[in-house]
């Protein structure tokens, strides 16, 4: 899958496991490593189907305020959220990663 990232901080995360973004900045180590594990995930999937097969994922769809966005779990508390959107031919293997998000707050 193509993915791209919304914050240049996300991508730096991703490639240098680290940031200066106080918003992530200090996020544990264990939770920086499940979250190059799980976008590495999302980079190997061909189509957003495949990633229905991960049971840890647990992907879905929210709703509400959220609407438009697709998550899946980094661990229990957090979340990576994405948009997802077609190629030309209307299979979906495009991810746009928005932000890591701790869940319930």
């Amino acid at each position: 899958m193509n993915v791209t990232f919304e914050d240049t901080a996300l991508e730096e995360l991703f490639l240098q496991g680290k940031t200066a973004e106080k918003k992530y900045a200090r996020l544990p180590m264990d939770i920086v490593k499940r979250y190059v594990k799980v976008v590495n995930y999302i980079k190997a999937a061909s189509r957003i189907e495949d990633l229905f097969k991960v049971n840890s994922l647990h992907y879905e769809k929210k709703t509400g305020t959220l609407e438009g966005v697709e998550a899946v779990w980094i661990n229990t508390q957090y979340r990576l959220l994405f948009q997802s959107s077609p190629n030309d031919d209307g299979i979906i293997v495009n991810a746009l990663l928005k932000e890591i998000s701790k869940h319930y707050e």
